[in-house]
């Protein structure tokens, strides 16, 4: 096995009592798992059975881009456990692909889906909008060609350019146009009404799925569960602390094999453990919800305090106060993160 499929499973070994309850979900991310040989990805599944207790019907996701999909590794993951993709495909039009440097083409992503949905019936891919090259015509064809192929779950963001990166360089030096959050905002309102027509529940801010085929992943990380990250960069949380390992891969691998595991560790103040949970909460179409067991150890003063912040949101339109929660209008979804700070202790 390569040094760093070694140096996973080890760190799994290391970190075997971080979780105190069995393993509802496994999630190969972070980058491009899918080049893994069938052989590397199959024992660290069986790896991470023999670790930890993982539960019979856990959710196995491995994320794939489209030009790493054929119909043999299909059948292959599927074989190992793999039970459900999600898949990088951003767009159906070659302009905005090659406007935000994708590798794939439009017609990978088409024929991808083709042989995908044939061996998976949980699929999730990722939409982006909002690109310079994204009309509101191509944005709805966007849309529904991935309605054409019954995807019961769909990521949408909005395009995000980083500092320092060769996208912002380019932006900065006029080579390449760039992005209107005007536009941004019309195709994440047209979006809603499209999936909701669809009959999607836009059940987490950017993310919209059919009834059962929710991320069971991605929605502990909404609920506040403890999860595990193995591997450079991967970040943890237990309840009470958070660490995140080191991004160099040497320094990783090094570390792993002296058994030190090479991450930052930060504890978490009842303040900061309320704040996050309103923050991942409110983006959910659950909203804060007061009769949830995180509140019960929660001062009435400060849950009375949360509630009068929120009513000058309400009175605006973007949220909707009832006597057990607190949750975003599609109007204050536009705000979330403001509005998520505005209600922080």
């Amino acid at each position: 096995m390569p040094q760093m499929v070694n140096a996973i499973v080890k760190e799994a070994n290391l970190q075997k009592n971080y979780l105190n309850e069995p393993v509802k979900t496994i999630y190969f991310g972070g980058g491009t798992p899918s080049l893994l040989t069938i052989e590397e990805l199959q024992f660290t599944i069986e790896e991470l059975k023999k670790i930890f207790i993982v539960d019979d019907i856990a959710e196995i996701t491995l994320e794939a881009n489209p030009d790493d999909i054929d119909e043999e590794k299909l059948i292959e993951w599927k074989t190992i456990g793999i039970n459900r993709l999600s898949i990088g495909i951003q767009s159906f039009n070659n302009d905005d692909l090659k406007w935000m440097n994708r590798v794939h083409t439009a017609e990978h992503a088409i024929q991808c889906l083709q042989l995908a949905t044939k061996h998976f019936d949980n699929i999730s891919i990722d939409l982006i909008y909002g690109s310079p090259t994204l009309t509101d015509e191509q944005w709805k064809k966007n849309v529904q060609t991935a309605l054409s192929f019954n995807i019961p779950h769909l990521s949408c963001y909005a395009l995000t350019v980083e500092t320092k990166t060769a996208l912002n360089r380019l932006i900065n030096q006029n080579k390449k146009e760039n992005i209107d959050a005007d536009k941004q905002a019309k195709h994440f309102e047209l979006l809603m009404q499209w999936l909701n027509d669809a009959g999607y529940e836009h059940y987490e801010i950017s993310n919209f799925a059919k009834t059962n085929f929710r991320s069971k992943h991605n929605s502990s990380y909404w609920k506040g569960f403890p999860y595990l990250g193995l591997g450079p960069s991967a970040h943890s949380f237990n309840g009470i602390s958070r660490q995140w390992n080191i991004a160099n891969n040497a320094l990783y691998i090094k570390s792993i094999e002296q058994n030190i595991i090479p991450s930052e560790i930060e504890i978490l103040t009842p303040t900061h453990q309320l704040n996050e949970y309103i923050m991942i909460s409110l983006r959910t179409m659950e909203g804060i919800n007061f009769l949830d067991d995180k509140w019960k150890m929660i001062d009435e003063k400060i849950k009375n305090k949360i509630i009068l912040s929120a009513k000058k949101w309400e009175a605006l339109g973007n949220i909707s106060i009832n006597e057990n929660s607190i949750r975003l209008t599609n109007k204050g979804k536009f705000l979330a993160d403001g509005i998520a700070a505005d209600l922080f202790q």
